[in-house]
């Protein structure tokens, strides 16, 4: 093919673009310079005539001679004509120096101003401190007249020398200058303030200066957290100047400082800790994006602040974990400071469960629950209870609840029962021992019988893995995995819990941790495997026949059983005899006085015995439990008055069994007697409920009218019915209802009525026989013989 003929229709610019290109490759293109810009001529700016300084002062001096008043202009030219305004003689008043220097100063007048007497003393005070600054304090006025009070300043060249020092020793960041100036004003000032005169300082002064000085400190430490809020990566250094404050014992009231710096950097620590607990991983030779090495060197410095302030607060809390054999003597502002670092520590703990240390702060603070100091315990219980209360997870509950453990068995069960008493806060109701080991024996048989029968080959069994791992994930998606592992963690702590329970009956029956032990037993019960009720009912049922238990101890084993036989122990052959008879004779024991606080155990027995289990107890014994509880009715208090009396309501209204005791006519044979212990042999079926009579009398209103609704067979509507709000509560909800715990009484009491006395008329008439009586008397020789007989001077006369 020959050549193509060149397109001879091209314009004239694609041609020299093209030729332009040719010659660039060919490197002799020649660039064209750009040429400077041409300079405009500037155009001259018109020069304004100058203001003399003289016209200056003289326009402005008009302007302030019309602004101020004319008593202060006459007070002025006085001054300047007298000489006598001290503050003036700085001023050169068209005199030379020598003039100033050879002038005398003239003595001040009797009739003098106040000003000019208050500014000649001002220059007198500082003639006499010889060029020292003065501090001008108010006078104080005494018998003798007022006395004027003034320090005297030193020269602050040392500890200006010092700041330079300090400044120059190294490279530090901005927000750390800044504090260190705040530091060193605060320290001048104390200075200032310690350096007095010779003359006496007062009590009022003293405090004024400690009141200053701990402002100063309180607007630093104010100002040093709102700066690690505000920007926390950039103002991380603030830790370290706060935490520094905390060892300062320099002044003499370090102690409300550092309590001061620790409630603030609590604040802090509360706001900017997070609720997963961080991991440092040491990644060396890996390159980070900026914002991931910012991040990660600020998590750095704050999880090592917080290490350091614990570390702090530990070291300040150990005065309240001293040995009983130590003998020396121990500062009570020192212990007040160890409670509030403890305070501290307990409220990150349940701020921040998960953070990092959390556990570390649990195995410290759990000793301390045997601390001799009440207000020691009462901290450190308070604080596991709402751990106990809140944590969701389970996981921080598990591991105290093991530390517990450790800590009791150190100690052979002779601890406080505070110890014990904090179990009494978990939240593990929900658990059922028996059904965990049915399902797993169950899952353990069902695995094994597969086991036998398939024989899989290698392909089958590779595919049954793959098959459970998808339902594994379809589990995650569901959050089924974490209810199981969350189910597992509270069977462990069951099970860590009655683990001290049973070791305590074993080992120490006769510990005073006894109550607490069996009140836990009482409360979770139900949670026991089948295959410990047995036992337990005999170690009990033994506890209560050897006679060394107190009343409230007889009381929790009572409850406890029966807590035990309302749930899966029904299929086992106990006979709860013996226990009716302990909680029937122990009933009239208590009362409304030192025994108040075991109503409340007596009512829940009873509520689980008449009501949740009424179709297990007999008519005879029904009703002896209902009129012992009449009685108990008299001696209580009125909130347990009226459970008592709701839990008799609810008996006559399920059964007709309790109907008996309402009718008085009737009579069965024998006689009522009170004394027998024994339910089933007192004749309780031939009394009736006669004090119902005194109850319809009593002091509170809601009992009146409870007591009248039983007398009147409980009726719904006409006479003797309730109130909706009162008939719709059950016995429980009336004991905290009407509770005067808080010294409260609901009902409110009415306002008593304003009764009008009815005055004597000031007119009255007397009657003709009164005035012919009056008349007979001798008024004369009435009181002659010391005393009056009217009936005698009458007769007389």
């Amino acid at each position: 093919m020959g050549k193509l003929k060149k397109n001879q229709k091209i314009s004239k610019v694609k041609r020299n673009n093209q030729i332009k290109t040719k010659l660039s490759k060919q490197g002799k293109l020649k660039t064209r310079r750009h040429k400077p810009p041409k300079k405009q001529p500037q155009k001259s700016v018109a020069q304004h005539p100058k203001v003399t300084e003289e016209e200056e002062e003289s326009d402005h001096g008009s302007d302030f001679i019309d602004m101020m008043e004319e008593d202060d202009l006459n007070f002025l030219n006085k001054a300047i004509y007298n000489k006598s305004y001290n503050l003036l003689k700085q001023i050169r008043l068209n005199e030379s120096d020598n003039g100033l220097r050879d002038r005398k100063r003239k003595k001040i007048d009797n009739n003098q101003s106040v000003e000019e007497a208050y500014e000649s003393n001002v220059a007198k005070n500082i003639e006499e401190s010889e060029g020292k600054s003065v501090r001008i304090m108010l006078p104080i006025k005494t018998k003798n007249g007022y006395i004027e009070k003034h320090f005297i300043k030193e020269n602050n060249e040392l500890s200006s020398e010092d700041e330079s020092k300090d400044a120059n020793d190294g490279d530090q960041e901005i927000n750390e200058e800044k504090n260190e100036e705040l530091n060193s004003d605060t320290e001048m000032d104390a200075q200032n303030y310690s350096e007095v005169t010779d003359k006496p300082v007062s009590t009022i002064e003293l405090l004024a200066c400690r009141e200053e000085i701990l402002k100063a400190k309180r607007f630093k430490i104010g100002i040093l957290s709102s700066g690690i809020l505000e920007n926390p990566e950039l103002k991380s250094g603030n830790f370290k100047i706060l935490l520094d404050m905390m060892n300062d014992r320099t002044l003499e009231f370090h102690v409300t400082i550092r309590k001061l710096v620790m409630v603030s950097l609590l604040e802090v620590f509360k706001d900017l800790l997070p609720s997963y607990s961080i991991l440092q991983i040491s990644q060396d030779g890996v390159k980070f994006k900026k914002d991931t090495l910012a991040l990660q060197n600020y998590e750095a410095s704050l999880l090592r602040s917080y290490k350091t302030y614990l570390t702090k607060l530990e070291g300040i809390t150990k005065i309240l974990k001293r040995k009983t054999k130590d003998t020396r003597s121990v500062n009570e502002r020192e212990i007040q400071l160890g409670e509030t670092a403890l305070s501290c520590m307990c409220e990150l703990l349940v701020s921040h469960p998960y953070f990092n240390f959390s556990v570390n702060i649990a195995t410290y603070i759990i000793p301390l629950l045997d601390n001799k100091r009440s207000s020691v315990r009462e901290k450190v219980a308070q604080c596991i209870s709402q751990i106990f209360k809140e944590d969701k997870r389970g996981e921080l509950c598990l591991t105290i609840v093991r530390k517990l453990n450790q800590y009791i068995k150190t100690r052979k069960h002779s601890v406080r029962p505070e110890v014990i008493a904090v179990l009494l806060a978990l939240r593990i109701k929900d658990v059922n021992l028996d059904k965990e080991k049915e399902e797993e024996t169950k899952q353990k048989k069902l695995m094994s019988h597969k086991q036998r029968i398939l024989a899989l080959s290698r392909r089958e069994r590779k595919k049954n893995k793959k098959l459970e791992q998808v339902e594994k994930e379809m589990l995650e998606t569901k959050a089924e995995e974490n209810k199981q592992a969350k189910h597992k963690t509270l069977t462990e702590i069951t099970s860590t819990v009655f683990t001290i329970y049973f070791r305590i009956l074993k080992q120490a029956p006769n510990s005073k941790v006894l109550s607490v032990c069996l009140e836990g037993l009482a409360k979770f019960a139900h949670c026991i495997n089948i295959t410990f009720y047995q036992d337990l009912v005999h170690v009990i049922d033994k506890l209560i026949e050897e006679g060394n238990l107190g009343l409230r101890e007889q009381l929790h084993c009572v409850q406890c059983i029966f807590t035990i036989l309302s749930g899966q122990a029904t299929a086992l052959n106990i006979d709860p005899y013996r226990f009716y008879v302990h909680l029937y004779k122990n009933m009239l024991k208590v009362h409304c006085g030192r025994t108040h606080s075991e109503t409340e155990i007596v009512l829940q027995t009873l509520l689980q015995i008449l009501i949740h289990q009424r179709k297990k107890i007999t008519q005879t014994r029904m009703v002896a439990f209902v009129k012992r509880m009449s009685t108990l009715a008299l001696q209580s208090q009125h909130n347990a008055t009226l459970e008592s009396l709701g839990i008799i309501k609810q008996v006559i209204q399920l059964g007709k069994a309790a109907h008996v005791l309402l009718d008085t006519d009737c009579t069965g044979d024998g006689h009522y007697q009170v004394e027998i212990e024994e339910p089933d042999y007192c004749n309780a079926h031939c009394t009736a409920l006669y004090e119902l009579v005194a109850l319809q009398r009593h002091y509170h209103s809601v009992v009146r009218q409870l007591a009248k609704n039983i007398a009147y067979t409980t009726p719904t509507s006409g006479e003797g019915s309730l109130t909706t709000e009162i008939a719709k509560l059950s016995p429980e909800e009336l004991y905290k209802e009407y509770d005067p715990s808080g010294v409260v009484f609901k009902p409110a009491v009415p306002i008593p009525k304003k009764t009008s006395v009815k005055k004597a008329p000031a007119n009255y008439s007397m009657s003709s026989k009164l005035e012919e009586y009056v008349n007979t008397v001798d008024v004369e020789n009435l009181f002659a013989d010391g005393h009056v007989d009217f009936y005698e001077a009458c007769k007389n006369t």
